[in-house]
């Protein structure tokens, strides 16, 4: 069947407090935190990127200038390595201020990811757009937002990323009660649950942060009361949508590698777990980690 529609934009959320990670991103939001090299919030703008998208808005708060002038050239530094000679380190800073075209708007009171994507109402206006969450890092080398974008072109409706759960881990989570569409990994989604008790739980596919949406997602944003915690949720606004039958919200079932930057603990492993993957760290660090866990 097939969709025609404007090409596809992508929003990151990036207003958060980062509160956990204090006092790092007392000065620094959280997205900036390095994960291994790179701030964790250039992997996601490579994600979106690499699905096709070159047309980014990234929704800040108040430290907002560090993340655009992350992805601003920087004249001096790159005339630097030049005269040096360096040229990797060089072609690594051209690459994220050349990477897409970044706008950025700021969110003012952070009221909850909801309040977030309606920030981006004006930029977006009537094309879809994805919506990824710095805290999900997913493995370059596992499809999910190619795959969600597909999925969208063909039905038309919101699509939703969703993971197995651990069900003793299900109440940490927003979780679906689906249906199969007789496509492998690909439900519709009949109702979403904001973080339930392991014997409420629908399902054990909890949400994680890729969503892609039409622009009718901003009507809906624009009259859904505030939620738990006084926040616009987007929880809210999906499950509207998944009770309308003219709308209606898939679910693209991730069975890839995610890293979770959202937690210290997480965090941590999560750089562990990329560094121990890349070929100029990998060879000298997996045989230290075997060394250092026989000592624990």
């Amino acid at each position: 069947m097939g969709m025609t529609h404007k090409p596809f934009k992508a929003v990151i959320p990036a207003a958060g407090l980062g509160t956990r990670f204090l006092p790092a991103t007392k000065a620094m939001p959280k997205e900036m935190l390095p994960v291994v090299d790179k701030p964790a919030i250039q992997y996601v703008v490579e994600e979106a990127v690499d699905s096709g998208i070159d047309d980014v808005l990234i929704v800040v708060g108040r430290n907002k200038n560090t993340i655009a002038n992350h992805f601003d050239a920087v004249p001096e530094l790159e005339s630097t390595l030049q005269r040096k000679g360096d040229d990797d380190r060089l072609r690594k800073v051209q690459y994220s201020s050349d990477l897409a075209d970044i706008h950025t708007v700021r969110q003012g009171d952070p009221l909850g990811l909801g309040h977030a994507v309606l920030r981006a109402k004006a930029h977006v206006g009537d094309h879809p757009f994805a919506v990824l969450l710095g805290d999900d890092l997913i493995d370059s080398r596992d499809p999910l937002l190619t795959t969600m974008l597909a999925a969208f072109d063909k039905r038309g409706a919101a699509v939703i990323a969703l993971m197995e759960v651990d069900p003793a881990q299900i109440h940490m989570y927003g979780v679906a009660a689906v249906e199969a569409t007789g496509e492998a990994d690909v439900v519709r989604v009949t109702g979403l649950v904001e973080k339930p008790s392991n014997e409420d739980a629908p399902s054990n596919l909890a949400i994680i942060g890729r969503y892609v949406l039409p622009p009718e997602v901003f009507g809906v944003l624009e009259h859904t009361p505030p939620g738990k915690g006084g926040e616009i949720q987007l929880t809210d606004a999906l499950q509207e949508m998944a009770q309308d039958p003219e709308a209606g919200v898939y679910g693209v079932v991730f069975r890839g590698r995610r890293y979770d930057t959202g937690d210290k603990v997480d965090y941590i492993k999560a750089i562990v777990q990329l560094a121990a993957d890349r070929a100029d760290l990998g060879p000298e660090l997996r045989p230290w980690f075997k060394e250092f866990a026989a000592t624990l």
